[in-house]
């Protein structure tokens, strides 16, 4: 990938002090097929490219689109779109049922105790496996401030969220200025305990990370990044650096990747990145399995791959490396953790194990009197 080392060392990522370096990163972004193809010249089929694109949009910042070392790579695959996004007939649009558990546009009630609120629909990199491809990046469907502001209404008006989640599309796209007007009206709530913000920024475009962002976000604390690494190739200095920034701000930072085949659906790459991000001050939080989204299928699994990874991982490396294995199940019954089968059996009042190493142990329960 010769010709995108090239077109990115002399575009944008040339200046790391630049203020506004992140939206020059933005606007240069690949958007189109015939931009993919003047950069990746002999490595895309445009004409298919451009049929993908029309349903399902791309965008492809130069700093993202660096980290490419080959076609087909584990970078690669997640940004590039691909035919098999226009083959898939099984998969849902929604199939975690957001729209029905929305009681207006934008806000999302699932859980008692906590609400999602979507503040845009843009991201710095659009992920082929996304599971709001429904939404994201549809010029059609921007989130306006006048929806954002019902959304936080509903909050105040309901006691019981005590949790709030601001996602997308990626909330750190938008403006310090304009997201630290949602994040004032947030706190004006007396039942709202924590705010989190889910963003793949740090892992996509850490420029957006700056020390004004920073700043800002220490004024509204309690807040929690979970953020979205999926490869240990996205672990650059670039990336460590802006999670490091966040984390010295007071911002607690945990990892949501998700397993794709082909991608990180091998136990020495998973356990790798899981070390790289505690390295780089971030928790591994969960591990999910694919959402039935469709336009996706070509990126599942089977779901003892991880089940695989989740044994490779346990006793094997430090357990602040080990997530958890998530299914976000299908018509919106929620999140499901999946372990392995430790507990072999019982024998009287003991309970037979199963260790990391494969040796059964006993532990004796409690027996009622």
């Amino acid at each position: 990938m010769e010709a995108v080392q090239t077109l990115v060392k002399k575009s944008v990522i040339q200046d790391l002090e630049k203020v506004e370096l992140w939206k020059e990163i933005l606007q240069k972004g690949i958007v189109t097929a015939e931009q993919l193809d003047a950069c990746c010249k002999g490595d895309v089929k445009k004409e298919i490219l451009a049929e993908v694109v029309k349903k399902y949009p791309m965008r492809i910042n130069p700093y993202y689109l660096s980290l490419i070392k080959k076609r087909d790579d584990p970078i690669w695959k997640q940004c590039v779109p691909d035919k098999r996004e226009l083959e898939d007939e099984k998969g849902l649009p929604d199939p975690l049922c957001e729209d029905r558990d929305s009681p207006l546009p934008g806000l999302v009630h699932r859980y008692p105790d906590r609400a999602l609120l979507l503040v845009s629909n843009q991201c710095s990199m659009y992920c082929r496996f996304c599971t709001r491809k429904r939404k994201v990046g549809d010029p059609f469907k921007r989130i306006t401030k006048e929806q954002i502001m019902l959304g936080v209404e509903y909050i105040a008006n309901h006691p019981e969220v005590r949790d709030v989640i601001l996602s997308g599309g990626d909330p750190l796209l938008l403006s310090d200025s304009y997201l630290e007007s949602i994040l004032k009206e947030l706190r004006k709530i007396p039942h709202l305990e924590i705010i989190r913000i889910g963003t793949r920024v740090p892992c996509a475009l850490p420029h957006r990370v700056t020390p004004e962002l920073c700043n800002m976000l220490k004024n509204y604390h309690p807040i929690y990044i979970n953020t979205h690494f999926n490869h240990p190739q996205e672990i650059t200095e670039e990336s460590a650096k802006a999670c490091g920034m966040l984390a010295d701000a007071g911002v607690p930072l945990g990892n949501q990747t998700v397993l794709l085949k082909g991608v990180n659906d091998e136990p020495e790459v998973m356990k790798k990145l899981m070390q790289l991000l505690l390295k780089i001050r971030v928790k591994p939080y969960y591990i999910y399995m694919p959402d039935l989204v469709k336009g996706t299928k070509h990126f599942r699994p089977k779901l003892e791959k991880g089940l695989e990874i989740i044994k490779s991982l346990r006793g094997h490396t430090s357990g602040m490396a080990v997530p958890q294995l998530i299914i976000d199940s299908q018509d919106g019954k929620g999140k499901i953790p999946i372990l392995p089968e430790y507990i072999v059996g019982r024998k009287g009042d003991k309970v037979i194990l199963r260790n990391y190493a494969g040796y059964l142990v006993e532990y004796p329960d409690v027996v009622d009197c």
